[in-house]
């Protein structure tokens, strides 16, 4: 592969028709750039331009290599400014990596908000509950819900908000019987549950440092958050799901905390980013933006 840089000073020669007024025009040696043409000649095996002291003439080889090198030292150019544009602001595309939950609860507003914020940037988000590698397959974040920390120390991780697990059920539920105030209560109570593998059907209660654990017998087991939420809208059971999932219901009056001094598990949405990418101004403007919108809205508090 011929050195950029060579062909460079050779364009730079024919354009001033001499090695003396390239040389000039460069503030460089007129010895540098004479060993410079000279080594891209050898490499080549032609000469490009016959040269003594009294005439200086482009071969007929060296014009059409004139031709292609003018044009791949443009090119690069090119290329050189769209990464310094790049640099400069938000623009291009972002691509995102998301549970389907993740992107249904907590994604669904936002999102279309930094585009309306940010225009020149354009965003692909691919939704998949199988954890993907983020380098190998091309993405830019990945944004995970876990309740135990991440052990992948090739990306950097930046916290978004914390996401606590809670037990709702619909206010008719339990149809004017007793509410229940100990997890022990809830163990005979018809149940939803949030199927993963390897997870027995069982809920850990905490409140401080107490911790509970309850054996439950599910109505309906599935790995979707709004089937669960939808069933237990309509009174089939109580649920344990993130609290923000069920924020709105809960504002209607639609659902209800159960053992409201008990939470069911901590969790956490972490967004991933492969070391290099967030200093692109595009990823950084992402980032900046889900720090600064997600809290709130997955507080249980606003």
């Amino acid at each position: 592969m011929l050195d950029l840089n060579d062909m460079y000073y050779f364009v730079q020669v024919v354009d001033h028709k001499s090695i003396t007024a390239a040389a000039r025009s460069l503030a460089l040696p007129k010895s540098t750039i004479s060993y410079r043409v000279n080594q891209l000649e050898a490499q080549l095996g032609v000469r490009l331009i016959n040269r003594t002291s009294r005439q200086f003439a482009v071969t007929e080889i060296g014009a059409e290599f004139y031709a292609h090198a003018r044009s791949m030292l443009q090119e690069a150019l090119a290329a050189e400014s769209v990464v310094r544009q790049r640099m400069l602001s938000p623009s291009g595309l972002v691509r995102i990596s998301t549970a389907v939950a993740t992107a249904q609860f907590a994604l669904r507003h936002v999102l279309p908000r930094f585009c309306d914020r940010f225009p020149k940037v354009r965003l692909m988000q691919r939704l998949s509950d199988v954890e993907v590698d983020v380098v190998a397959e091309g993405f830019d974040i990945a944004i995970r819900a876990h309740s135990q920390p991440l052990q992948d120390s090739t990306l950097i991780q930046r916290p978004l908000a914390p996401t606590p697990w809670m037990l709702f059920s619909s206010p008719d539920f339990f149809d004017g019987a007793t509410l229940p105030e100990e997890p022990a209560d809830i163990a005979e109570r018809r149940s939803l549950f949030m199927m993963r593998d390897g997870v027995p059907h069982e809920w850990t209660m905490r409140r401080g440092e107490t911790v509970r654990t309850v054996r439950v017998s599910p109505v309906l087991m599935t790995s979707c958050m709004l089937t669960l939420k939808d069933a237990a809208v309509a009174g089939l059971g109580i649920v344990a799901l993130p609290g923000y999932v069920c924020r709105e219901e809960l504002a209607q009056g639609r659902l209800m905390r159960v053992l409201p001094e008990w939470t069911c598990g901590d969790a956490q949405l972490t967004a991933l980013v492969p070391y290099g990418q967030n200093q692109l101004p595009s990823v950084r403007a992402l980032l900046d933006f889900l720090v600064q919108e997600i809290p709130p809205l997955l507080s249980m508090e606003g």
